[in-house]
């Protein structure tokens, strides 16, 4: 179980932030086209420090997310985030029901949360929205079943209607 970030990126302007929107699955197959995205890996975060893989307890299903901050904000990833989930349902994306399933933004990286914050306190409906924004504790990579899972069974469940989950896909 990692419980700090890695410090893979080598480019200065590359940062790391994780999104939680449902299953991951989608999450991650409409991150990892976004212009500017380096990479995404499924995961899970802000869970119970001891668990298990089995029981994940308490963890948020999330995508860890490396984008060039050089090149697009946090802020306008804020923008793509709230196109594919309802930050109004608590613990809640379209099928998908459970604590598990609670949408968020984690960060290592105060500025991050700054930002997050920031973002849903400048929305008229603001007080509506049950998005986490908090530092992430701890994380778990998923295994490879999990990873790119709707690039190589496009037929899977999501809860991102089709069209909106390519609308950024580069041919």
């Amino acid at each position: 179980m990692m419980k700090q970030e890695h410090t893979e990126n080598t480019k200065e302007s590359l940062e790391t932030v994780y999104f939680a929107g449902g299953c991951l699955w989608g999450v991650q197959e409409y991150m990892k086209h976004l212009p500017h995205v380096v990479s995404t890996e499924a995961g899970r975060a802000n869970g119970t420090e001891n668990t298990t893989k089995a029981d994940y307890d308490g963890y948020a299903e999330c995508v860890k997310v490396i984008f060039d901050a050089e090149h697009i904000s946090l802020d306008n990833l804020m923008d793509y985030f709230f196109e594919i989930i309802d930050p109004y349902s608590l613990n809640k994306q379209g099928e998908d029901v459970g604590i598990k399933y609670r949408t968020a933004v984690y960060s290592m990286q105060e500025h991050h949360l700054k930002i997050a914050k920031e973002y849903i306190a400048r929305r008229d409906d603001a007080d509506k929205i049950v998005v986490e924004v908090l530092p992430l504790t701890n994380y778990v990579k998923s295994d490879d079943e999990h990873q790119e899972r709707l690039t190589r069974f496009p037929d899977d469940y999501c809860h991102i209607p089709k069209p909106l989950l390519h609308k950024y896909k580069k041919n």
